[in-house]
């Protein structure tokens, strides 16, 4: 199944730059991980933002869930997800 999922990521003010660039290594890390599983196909970043778009797709929500719940700045994004049901032109 494939989700639609939109986040943007607020880190703390309080946040020193080592640890936002250390999670910012972990991230990308994950990110690829995910890619390699096949669970994130797309990705796109949003000008002007800290907000990112991607194509997604895992089994069911709860796949999806725990996915999203495994990428290290998960604590501090402002997640949106839209599952996508195939088109009738597309079938």
């Amino acid at each position: 199944m494939e989700f639609l999922v939109r986040f943007e990521t607020h880190l703390p003010d309080s946040m020193n730059d080592a640890e936002r660039g250390r999670l910012k290594v972990a991230e990308r890390a994950r990110a690829m991980e995910l890619r390699e599983d096949g669970i994130l196909k797309r990705l796109w970043r949003v000008p002007g933002r800290r907000a990112v778009i991607g194509l997604w797709e895992a089994p069911d929500a709860t796949a999806l869930h725990d996915a999203l719940a495994s990428l290290p700045q998960w604590p501090w994004m402002d997640v949106t997800v839209e599952p996508l049901a195939t088109h009738p032109q597309e079938a």
